[in-house]
């Protein structure tokens, strides 16, 4: 009896070790991917839980506007809240045409007021006082006005109320975009002085391509040239990766990255479907997995280098920003199983939380819900 004891004890030992790792490997896929099908199919209660976030940020915005000295958000972080924002509440417009009679008034006011002047300072200041919006007919690039132009376009699309006067000036935006961006041989347009951002260019070509679904204006013959361009110039050969920065004579200033194509290949999902999906495969080589959970890594094979206010700090390579920024053509291409994986990541480290009707991801406040929204609603729909 004794001689069975002490064989069945080990036996039990190994056993028992392998189920605890089963249960460690098997449960937190489970648990932090939950919800991934149901975002990936575009459940409406989900995707009002984390507008309904959202829609509270705009209102607590517009009540500091209106009843204190604060300005509300504002600056290149307020920029992308706001523009950010209306992209993806127009997105969820599109996706669920029910949401329309609610959201749409707020993609309006997020995307009018990406516009405030105060939203582009520090680019206005890095242009030794010149503000963009004043220099419409200048050479210059100033591609960062590309933001508030896409988030105008989106609201304009869903919104049968959009006001006349921001009509007028997004009109104006738009022919002065296309201008520059006709008269560039290598397809650039820099947002700081000397300093061209593919991935800010690709929101250039996204902000044409919508306003032409807008207002049946023909923009092909800009929207080509870019797409020819981004390949021929802008494109790394050896990583399929766009390179992070440039000078606008098509001369690299940075690696081949990540966080950079994969935020281009969303824009690029607005103006040019099979230049998008380019941009996303070679994005999703630079996928790593472990147990069920993907992230993707920053550099490019033959690069490397440290992590900035685009990748986000940098742990063992793998790119924060990058992989977030994966889930929007993970969904608008149809990989289910990348969306999966990466979700399950999101979900790990974003930490959700629900509040009545509405949800939120703890970890990256309101920047990170409103990037959220937008990738997790982006959809093959955007560049018919």
């Amino acid at each position: 009896m004794r001689r069975l004891y002490e064989f069945r004890r080990p036996v039990a030992i190994v056993i028992g070790i392998v189920v605890a790792l089963m249960i460690a490997s098997l449960l937190p896929r489970w648990w932090c991917g939950r919800d991934a099908d149901e975002w990936y199919r575009g459940n409406p209660a989900l995707v009002r839980g984390l507008a309904e976030e959202l829609v509270a940020f705009e209102a607590d915005d517009d009540h500091r506007r209106a009843t204190s000295s604060e300005k509300g958000l504002a600056e290149m972080w307020g920029l992308l809240a706001h523009q950010m924002t209306a992209l993806g509440l127009a997105q969820a417009c599109m996706e669920h045409p029910e949401f329309r009679e609610r959201y749409a008034p707020i993609v309006t006011r997020a995307a009018a007021k990406s516009l405030l002047p105060e939203m582009r300072t520090e680019f206005t200041s890095a242009w030794h006082g010149k503000d963009g919006m004043a220099e419409l007919d200048s050479p210059d690039g100033h591609a960062y006005l590309s933001y508030p132009a896409l988030a105008l376009g989106m609201a304009r699309l869903v919104d049968p109320a959009f006001p006349r006067d921001l009509a007028v000036r997004h009109d104006a935006l738009i022919a002065s975009f296309e201008r520059r961006l006709l008269a560039s041989p290598t397809g650039l347009l820099d947002t700081f002085p000397g300093e061209a951002y593919p991935t800010d260019v690709a929101a250039v070509a996204a902000a044409i391509a919508v306003h032409g679904r807008a207002t049946g204006a023909d923009h092909r013959a800009v929207l080509a040239h870019w797409a020819q361009r981004v390949r021929a110039v802008q494109i790394d050969r050896g990583t399929g990766l766009v390179v992070q920065r440039m000078g606008v004579d098509g001369k690299a200033h940075d690696a081949p990255r990540a966080s950079g194509t994969g935020l281009a290949a969303y824009f690029a999902g607005f103006a040019d479907r099979a230049l998008a999906e380019e941009l996303a495969t070679a994005l999703f080589r630079q996928e790593r997995s472990v147990l069920g959970f993907s992230a993707i890594h920053e550099y490019g094979d033959g690069h490397h280098g440290a992590g900035d206010m685009d990748s986000g700090p940098l742990i063992l390579g793998i790119s924060i920003s990058a992989s977030g920024f994966a889930l929007a053509p993970a969904r608008a291409f149809g990989h289910r199983d990348m969306f999966t994986r990466l979700f399950r990541t999101t979900d790990l480290f974003g930490l959700p939380l629900r509040s009545g009707p509405r949800l939120r991801f703890a970890t990256g406040g309101v920047i990170g819900n409103a990037l959220l929204l937008a990738f997790l609603t982006s959809g093959p729909e955007l560049a018919r």
